[in-house]
């Protein structure tokens, strides 16, 4: 069984690929919707969050943990890790960067993510460790989550796309051949931000992730998996937002709302 987590929805392009690539294995997903956003947060409130998070994932005794988090990833991942020395536990900045520079053109690769994520210079420190001569421009999109958040998803959504161009003006700019969407929100919007950089190469840290985690998984014995939903908030948003991008009916008594705080 595996555990995933996220601030709120985001998470759940990582759950989307791993049930494409790996069908029959039983997942648990929890998105803390009564506290999105984490990127805008301090370090420690993060490390704290995360934690809670960890605890209740472990405490559905699971068997693996992703954490599909872009803020989480690139400023926790060490101390949740240190807490849970057994668990394998997989982040989404080193699967994103090493995809980035292995389909890069002209060596010169945007990253937009949180902006924790963005301070934290994960991404930079990690492109740069697989090809130091990559060039690295990072933008800060703090409005892409609530936009995701509130059901601003659709491909032609005028809000959306007003956003988009906004913060990926100096990336277009850049020349750069490749976007990593380094908040596993932004896959939701892929296609207004493809809208903006037509052309660009997009690596989803996301699916990244999950891809480099079902690789390391031993086969599953059963063909279709289960899926349990947590989130820490009313469960309506989430279940409207989900369904769509899930492209599938998330019932009301599909979805839990628990109390993370006693986590």
């Amino acid at each position: 069984m595996i555990g995933i987590f996220d601030s709120g929805l985001g998470g759940l392009t990582a759950l989307k690929e791993m049930r494409r690539l790996i069908p029959g294995e039983d997942i648990v997903y929890f998105g803390d919707t009564g506290r999105v956003p984490y990127g805008s947060r301090s370090r420690e409130t993060i490390i704290k969050y995360a934690l809670q998070d960890m605890n209740f994932l472990m405490s559905k005794k699971v068997d693996a943990v992703l954490i599909a988090c872009g803020t989480v990833s690139s400023t926790a991942i060490d101390v949740i890790r240190a807490e849970y020395p057994e668990t394998p536990i997989l982040g989404v900045v080193d699967s994103a960067a090493r995809e980035a520079v292995r389909i890069t053109g002209n060596k010169k690769i945007g990253v937009i993510a949180t902006a924790t994520t963005i301070g934290s210079g994960a991404f930079r420190k990690k492109l740069l460790e697989a090809d130091p001569g990559v060039q690295v421009y990072e933008t800060a999109c703090p409005l892409f989550v609530p936009l995701v958040e509130n059901g601003f998803i659709s491909d032609d959504d005028e809000v959306a796309r007003l956003v988009a161009e906004r913060y990926l003006a100096d990336i277009k700019a850049s020349g750069a051949d490749t976007l990593i969407l380094g908040c596993t929100h932004y896959p939701i919007i892929t296609g207004v931000i493809s809208k903006v950089l037509p052309g660009v190469k997009i690596v989803s840290s996301s699916k990244a992730a999950a891809e480099d985690l079902a690789k390391k998984l031993p086969p599953p014995e059963k063909k279709s998996g289960t899926v349990e939903y947590y989130v820490s908030d009313e469960p309506y948003g989430f279940e409207k937002t989900a369904s769509i991008f899930l492209e599938t009916k998330l019932d009301d008594n599909l979805v839990t709302r628990i109390d993370i705080e006693k986590y």
